[in-house]
């Protein structure tokens, strides 16, 4: 599979730089070919920023660096942005996973200790890395010396990519996404701090002072209290307390969650469950959120590109993948800007339609909805389902067919199924048996203590030696049926886990394909003071923040991404994943 797309433009998608920040502005490049082969001498430049403009306004070259997320920065800061790269940090650690040593160090420094046999220094929490500086926080290595380093292990990993089958789109999509990433931190969403207080003054009351709770939250407080007697003081944000008082009052419940609460009939019940989620939103995105997070019209949080091990990203603070419902009504876009927001529709079940090769569900994913598509097969099953508080399904009256279809395919992909809800996975075994038996495979390879991977190659991470020293034991070693249990859990547990990688992992594969191929399609749109930007991804769904007047083009490009990213992966497939496309001013408005 070719990654020359998913990166970006270039003249000839060959050319490759190496880059190494130096101290001060400057730095060191290098050109190499594309299996990494050194092509030109090392250069040292004065004024890393202009070297590098120079090169992407006549080359646009592969860009070879240790991190992303450290050096890029210094670019967007310079009101430079790049096409393509290579980041060294993220294809290390998708290596290592693919090998099944997840979490060994990724730097370069380790990657090269590792392949000259030395040892192999450990990675610096990221607030302890010099930003924009060289690799090294001793002082006494060059820029010179960061470059050799950068060669070398770039070059071992073009050779480790070359023979494993997809990898270099996924290292190519992941380097993407770290573009992506970085682009999006320094573009901002559009939030209005003054929507978004007003917001909250209208849930919760007036800011308060003095660390506080909002007027709101004590009169929810208060009234809590009261409705446990005149004798019980009932303080809302302990746990022990809430449990002490239902106690007393002979309600006895094994914990305060949403959902055991809902079964009481207790007049403290709706305010209690008011409560937490009013205070959820002060803790979470209150006023000191707002502080922190937003500024000059944007909020601004640190993604993490692959920071979950299925290839889902994740944020350092700031909760940017957790927006609340209400609060997307903060997200405005500029005058005479708006928000393309767009989201794949049924991503996982269509990923494992493709994934399987099964011709009658690749069928029914050809179509807009799948649910509805499948409901035919399931039309004679039980009257419906439900997820059951353990894990599981249980029956539920009056669901539709199409809803069976939509809970047979979560439950295939995700585990689970008892009682007579275990006949929709049946009917899905029977009517789709080559997608019923990919998940099945993955599972079982899963609870053998197996690793699988997605469609490109991310790996599950291997079991720990706890996992295996308890799964392994024999029945002579086992003190009593209590062990067994727990072994037997462990097992089924990890086959959940492997069943969803699959499908989820492969998912996130095309969602950074997709990044990638829309990123390139958006930079000839507009004007450079006005072109459309991605400021927002989340599992599946993009933001666009674009001039009004681009957005049909905006839209066009999201459709086309999600197609191009669909060849990529899954070559001729009959699998369509639409995406369901908004065109607002508001967030809040796109659904």
């Amino acid at each position: 599979m070719s990654s020359g797309s998913v990166g970006g433009g270039g003249q000839n998608g060959r050319v490759r730089i190496a880059v190494a920040a130096g101290p001060g502005d400057g730095g060191v490049l290098r050109p190499l070919d594309e299996d990494g082969t050194p092509a030109g001498p090392v250069q040292d430049v004065s004024d890393l920023v202009a070297a590098v403009r120079e090169w992407e306004r006549g080359e646009a070259p592969r860009w070879v660096w240790a991190s992303t997320a450290r050096l890029y920065p210094r670019l967007l800061d310079a009101g430079l942005r790049v096409g393509r790269c290579h980041d060294l940090e993220l294809v290390e650690n998708l290596l290592l996973g693919h090998a099944g040593r997840h979490g060994e160090p990724r730097s370069v420094r380790a990657a090269w200790a590792r392949s000259r046999g030395e040892p192999v220094p450990a990675d610096r929490p990221p607030q302890e890395e010099p930003a924009q500086a060289s690799l090294f926080d001793d002082g006494a290595h060059k820029a010179a010396d960061d470059i050799e380093q950068i060669v070398a292990v770039h070059a071992e990993q073009q050779r480790a990519m070359a023979v494993l089958d997809g990898f270099g789109l996924l290292g190519a999509a992941e380097s993407a996404g770290a573009l992506v990433a970085a682009e999006m931190t320094h573009d901002g969403l559009p939030w209005s701090a003054e929507k978004h207080d007003g917001l909250l003054t209208e849930l919760l009351g007036p800011r308060p002072s003095g660390g506080l709770r909002p007027r709101r939250l004590q009169d929810l407080a208060d009234r809590i209290s009261a409705a446990f007697g005149p004798r019980t003081h009932v303080n809302p944000d302990s746990p022990a307390q809430i449990l002490k008082a239902f106690a007393s009052a002979g309600l006895p419940v094994p914990s305060t969650r949403a959902h055991v609460l809902k079964r009481l009939d207790h007049p403290a019940v709706p305010l209690l469950l008011e409560y937490k989620e009013l205070a959820r939103l002060h803790a979470a995105h209150g006023w000191a959120w707002l502080d922190t997070w937003v500024g000059g019209g944007r909020f601004r949080p640190e993604y993490v590109v692959g920071g979950v091990v299925s290839g889902r990203w994740a944020t350092n603070g700031g909760g940017a993948l957790q927006i609340p419902r209400v609060l997307r009504r903060a997200v405005v876009a500029d005058p005479g800007w708006t928000l393309v927001v767009a989201d794949a529709a049924q991503l996982e079940p269509r990923v494992l339609a493709a994934l399987a090769g099964d011709r009658a569900f690749a069928a029914a994913a050809a179509h807009g909805d799948l649910y509805e598509a499948l409901a035919d097969a399931f039309a004679g099953a039980p009257s419906g389902a439900r997820r059951l508080e353990g894990g599981g399904w249980g029956l539920e009256d009056g669901l539709s067919a199409r809803d069976k279809a939509k809970l047979a395919l979560l439950s295939a992909m995700y585990g689970g199924g008892t009682g007579e809800a275990v006949q929709l996975l049946a009917v899905l075994k029977n009517r789709f048996p080559d997608a019923f038996e990919y998940v099945e495979a993955a599972a079982r390879a899963g609870e053998r203590g197996h690793l699988v991977r997605s469609r490109l190659g991310r790996t599950c991470p291997p079991p720990s030696a706890g996992w295996r020293a308890l799964t392994s034991a024999g029945d002579d070693d086992a003190p009593s049926g209590s062990r067994q249990g727990t072994a037997a859990q462990a097992l089924r547990s990890r086959g959940r886990f492997t069943r969803n990688f699959v499908v989820q992992a492969t998912a996130a594969d095309w969602a950074l394909a997709l990044l990638g191929s829309l990123r390139r399609r958006l930079t000839p749109l507009g004007v450079p003071s006005s072109t459309p930007r991605l400021v927002f991804f989340q599992h599946d769904e993009v933001i666009v923040h674009t001039p009004a007047e681009l957005a049909g083009d905006v839209a066009d490009a999201v459709r086309a991404s999600a197609d191009e990213a669909r060849r990529l992966l899954f070559g001729d497939t009959p699998v369509v994943f639409p995406m369901e496309i908004a065109v607002v001013e508001r967030y809040a408005d796109a659904k």
